[in-house]
């Protein structure tokens, strides 16, 4: 017998308003559905309805890794700090990392993430290549301390999240779990009723050079996505891409000194020389851990990618404002003519053809018209700068890129040797020697994929959830209680479609009909069994499709066999 609940019996605090501090969807719904309740800033306390919609996410996940020959397991949330210190990331993970110090000064973390404590957990089991590939996985609480928390589960500090790690002796056996992983990521999504778009995208603190993100179409996502019909598809950030070009000046010209007083900005320049953004060069300045100045130039209207930044010049950073004073250079007016001395200039791909470039003359209130490259100045390397934009060329195609917006719920890395080798994790090969693991890691966040759901799936009434992540799937609505017409027949339905294996939910609260359904539709119950006391008169009651609003008049002696079908179909179109 499945689940059979009243509403009574729940805890389910609903909220007429919406909430000031929830700017999205998800926030605003998960709270006033009384889902969750804000322990603290960017910390949530999950109330039995989100909890039991946040395990059968897991329950999903779980199926999935399982499918695939991953084992569960659990570590440790408290991390000590000398596994971090091995791998290095103690002090370059950044003050998101949650420090702290046990009663006799000792130093740990609250996990992040888990690459650490996985290796230093195996390098000490798995000996030998025989015992390899090994893939491992649990469901945790982490932590991570937020500069900004928002959104709600979107962008917390406290979340769950499934991470796994794998071990492998070749490439190749790598490559294939990756696969494997990356499969079992599209069929959670497609499970949890995802819309989703698997992207190329940066590895960021977790380190690898291979990594893609399963990302959740959603308006209010935080991530921008470029993709092309082809199927290719990418975060902005990690996207390569193909900057069209078409400047105004084609053929070489003299280049012309001239003065600029006060105009700071690309955008000033261009209004006062009646040209466009496009046509004018900008010059960004960053310097190395070394201490050499880079200066970076893009087209005028485009944003330079620090991540492609510092693939072209690694460990290279910005100038921060103290920066140009120190190098003696204006901030307003750099170019790549006459740049100061052992200064490297990178230019944009997108560049390497345009003849004349207009740029700052490195000269405070001065620009130079018609610099042509090779002739005026140099470009010491050539790279892909920019960020990505919708109608860039398609790096496979070269089509024009179309712009999306996504919320990341999933990632999988190929990390290499990056930890085993800075944590001494080897194995033994078929020769006797010592080699370092080649490692993967795979996360899905659970709690920011139930605020991903919800993105995707509500209303100006609510939440309609997918009937795979609903808390329950059926929700029995009498308008009236414990009388001896109606209440009869909604509880007998109630338990018919119990005893047929239905999660069923019985609203026996003593409420106006109008309270009922608004907060049906507010929860989200898939299907809404609707019990009156016409219809009982004439035999029949009223089935709600939560998702469509579409109404079905079903006899009541055929309720528990209609409506398992349905929830046959909604299960179908998910698996």
């Amino acid at each position: 017998m499945a689940v059979a609940l009243k509403m009574t019996d729940l805890y389910v605090p609903t909220l007429k308003e919406d909430p000031a501090e929830a700017e999205i969807a998800s926030h605003r719904l998960l709270l006033r559905a009384g889902m969750i309740r804000k322990a603290a800033v960017g910390i949530y306390t999950f109330l039995p309805l989100g909890w039991r919609s946040l395990h059968k996410i897991e329950q999903i996940v779980r199926e999935e890794m399982d499918g695939i020959g991953s084992q569960e397991m659990l570590m440790p949330a408290v991390q000590p700090a000398e596994l971090w210190h091995e791998s290095g990331r103690w002090s370059d993970y950044g003050p998101e990392l949650m420090r702290l110090q046990d009663r006799h000064g000792r130093e740990f973390c609250l996990g992040p993430t888990h690459e650490e404590i996985i290796t230093a957990t195996v390098r000490h089991e798995l000996r030998s290549y025989r015992e390899l590939p090994v893939s491992l996985y649990q469901i945790q609480v982490k932590f991570r301390d937020e500069v900004r928390p928002r959104f709600g589960l979107l962008r917390g500090r406290e979340f769950i999240m499934k991470d796994a790690y794998s071990f492998h002796a070749t490439q190749e056996s790598l490559q294939e779990h990756y696969d494997a992983m990356a499969g079992a990521y599209g069929r959670i999504c497609e499970r949890l009723g995802l819309r989703y778009r698997p992207v190329e995208a940066d590895s960021g603190q977790i380190g690898g050079k291979v990594t893609t993100e399963f990302m959740a179409l959603a308006d209010n996502g935080e991530a921008e996505l470029v993709y092309c019909d082809c199927g290719w598809a990418a975060n902005v950030e990690a996207a390569r891409t193909a900057v069209p070009r078409n400047p105004t000046t084609i053929e070489p010209v003299s280049m012309e000194k001239v003065h600029t007083p006060g105009l700071r900005t690309i955008a000033d320049l261009a209004s006062a020389f009646d040209v466009t953004e496009h046509d004018t060069v900008k010059t960004m300045a960053g310097k190395t851990p070394e201490g050499r100045l880079v200066f970076f130039c893009v087209p005028g209207d485009r944003e330079l990618n620090a991540m492609k930044a510092d693939a072209a010049v690694p460990g290279v950073v910005l100038l921060e404002e103290d920066d140009f004073e120190s190098f003696d250079i204006p901030k307003g007016s750099l170019g790549p003519v006459n740049p100061p001395a052992g200064a490297l200039v990178i230019g944009d791909e997108s560049l390497r053809l345009t003849v004349a470039w207009t740029v700052g003359a490195n000269i405070d209130d001065y620009h130079f018209f018609g610099a042509m490259p090779g002739r005026d100045f140099e470009i010491g390397l050539w790279s892909d700068l920019v960020i990505a934009e919708p109608g860039d060329g398609c790096p496979i195609c070269n089509a024009a890129l179309k712009g999306a917006r996504g919320i990341e719920v999933s990632q999988v890395f190929q990390l290499g040797t990056k930890y085993s080798e800075s944590m001494g994790a080897t194995y033994a090969d078929e020769d006797g020697n010592e080699r370092p693991f080649i490692m993967g890691c795979y996360g899905v966040g659970v709690s920011r994929s139930l605020a991903a759901v919800i993105e995707q799936h509500n209303d100006e009434n609510g939440i309609a959830w997918p009937v795979a992540v609903a808390p329950l799937e059926v929700a029995v609505v009498p308008l009236t209680v414990g009388d001896d017409v109606v209440w009869p027949v909604a509880e007998t339905i109630w338990r018919a479609l119990a005893a047929a294996g239905i999660e069923t939910v019985i609203d026996d609260r003593d409420e106006r009909a109008g309270v009922k359904f608004a907060d049906a539709d507010l929860i989200g119950w898939p299907f809404q069994v609707v019990v009156g006391k016409r219809g009982v008169a004439d035999g029949v009651i009223e089935v709600k499709v939560r998702a469509t609003g579409e109404r079905e008049t079903i006899p009541v002696n055929e309720a528990a066999t209609r409506i398992s079908v349905l929830l046959e179909q909604a299960r179908s179109a998910l698996a």
